[in-house]
């Protein structure tokens, strides 16, 4: 009776603000560490990152699991470092990159393992049962001794729930739909509220630093990739580090020299003049306070590198991935003239309104409106339309609406809808950044 060989994580989704319909989900606090899947079999035990590395070297204190658990068991948890009682990032940096810590360090910086989720039980797998149910059976372990803890989870209202974590300076709150199997990857069956920004991001370049910090990093230039692909800039980080992270982190980069920018854009200069570029490897996190329309961090602070994370996984938190069954739909044409654009899809059931009347170039009146959507979205182009079409089979498509701009003289023959991501679409037509994050969801003729 053994355990899988591996079992990547489920991952919850970024929303903003609390959802309805809370007493659907379990509530639970989100805690500030290193996600790690523990594989306990035969007095064993494997610790694996998020991206499949092994860490059990790095924790030997957690080996206790293979004592705590009498049968074979998938675990899913944090691994956190405490301090005054709370959870610590910056304290978890001093275990994070060592491989084999001394002793002195065991004792200087201790590490818990916080269990959440129970995948794989004497045997049997978990994964298609729901939250509640592996909840149930993870709570009949009695795993609740030093280093390992099993958090409590809450139904209900998560507004208790999200002021008790802000009360205690963590990081948020994590609700998983009661009824959700585990499914690894992320998934909108699980969501988190963060009570502040983070973001993972890329080392791109350093800039040297003055004063103070002459002849050592002033500050790091940040890239995240985007849904294309393609390295953008994301800002620039000085504050937030130590001595200690500044040696360590110029080191990682000196082998890493390039000469050209890797980012496919250019950057503000200010930033680009004495730019010292670099590989795209290192993954890193910072605190923010905001996106600025440009897609740049506000006011980012330095929390260290995240080394279970790989560089073509960073994507920014609160834009959703792609919706990857997009290429199955049938492309949009677009006929006679290059000035149109088809941007997105949403819904269910959506309808924008333009905030001026426009003639469709195929007869097709569009109302005027109020919609604040409609504002972001005219403010790019001279003119704007909406409708939903039918698909290929010739039904309607009521969870797609697609939203076009023209120039006054372009014409657009009645496309079939090709669906992306509701949230993300409505996600975009708010912040009026179309063009740029749609442009390539849909195929030009």
């Amino acid at each position: 009776m053994g355990v899988p060989r591996l079992i990547r994580p489920m991952m919850a989704t970024l929303v903003h603000e609390l959802l309805g319909e809370q007493d659907r989900y379990g509530w639970e606090l989100k805690w500030d560490g290193v996600r790690a899947i523990a594989y306990v079999c035969s007095g064993d035990v494997r610790l694996l990152s998020r991206n499949d590395n092994d860490m059990t070297a790095s924790y030997p204190e957690l080996g206790v699991l293979a004592r705590l658990a009498d049968v074979p068991v998938v675990l899913d948890g944090e691994i956190i470092a405490l301090r005054g009682g709370r959870p610590d990032f910056g304290a978890l940096q001093a275990r994070m990159h060592v491989r084999q810590p001394a002793q002195r360090l065991l004792t200087a910086v201790p590490v818990h393992y916080y269990v959440f989720d129970l995948l794989h039980h004497g045997g049997r797998s978990l994964l298609n049962e729901p939250y509640t149910t592996r909840r149930g059976e993870l709570d009949g372990l009695a795993l609740d001794q030093e280093p390992v803890r099993t958090p409590p989870w809450y139904s209900g209202s998560a507004a208790d729930v999200r002021a008790a974590s802000i009360e205690q300076g963590l990081e948020g709150v994590v609700g998983k739909q009661l009824t959700s199997r585990y499914r690894p990857g992320r998934h909108r069956e699980w969501i988190k509220v963060k009570n502040v920004r983070y973001q993972e991001v890329i080392i791109a370049g350093w800039a040297p630093g003055k004063g103070t910090r002459a002849g050592m990093i002033g500050s790091l230039l940040l890239g995240i990739y985007d849904h294309q692909g393609r390295l953008r800039y994301a800002g620039a980080v000085g504050t937030g580090f130590t001595e200690a992270a500044l040696r360590t982190l110029a080191e990682q980069l000196r082998p890493m020299h390039r000469d050209e920018s890797p980012f496919g854009e250019p950057v503000p200069l200010p930033h680009a003049r004495k730019s010292r570029w670099v590989t795209p490897t290192l993954v890193g996190e910072v605190a923010f306070t905001e996106w600025t329309s440009d897609n740049v961090m506000r006011h980012p602070s330095w929390r260290g590198l995240r080394p279970d994370k790989q560089a073509n996984q960073v994507r920014r938190e609160d834009l959703p991935q792609q919706n990857p069954r997009l290429a199955d739909r049938a492309p949009v044409e677009i006929r006679n003239r290059p000035a149109v654009r088809l941007l997105g899809a949403c819904g269910p059931h959506a309808r924008l309104r333009p905030v001026h009347t426009s003639s469709h170039p195929r007869g097709h009146s569009c109302s005027p409106g109020r919609s604040r959507r409609g504002s972001a979205a005219c403010a790019r182009s001279s003119r704007f339309c909406h409708r939903s079409w039918t698909n290929s089979r010739g039904s309607q498509t009521a969870n797609s609406v697609v939203v076009a701009f023209w120039r006054s003289s372009a014409t657009i023959s009645p496309p079939q809808c090709r669906q992306v991501d509701a949230h993300r679409a409505e996600h975009e037509l708010g912040n009026g950044d179309l063009i740029r994050q749609f442009g390539s969801a849909f195929k030009r003729t």
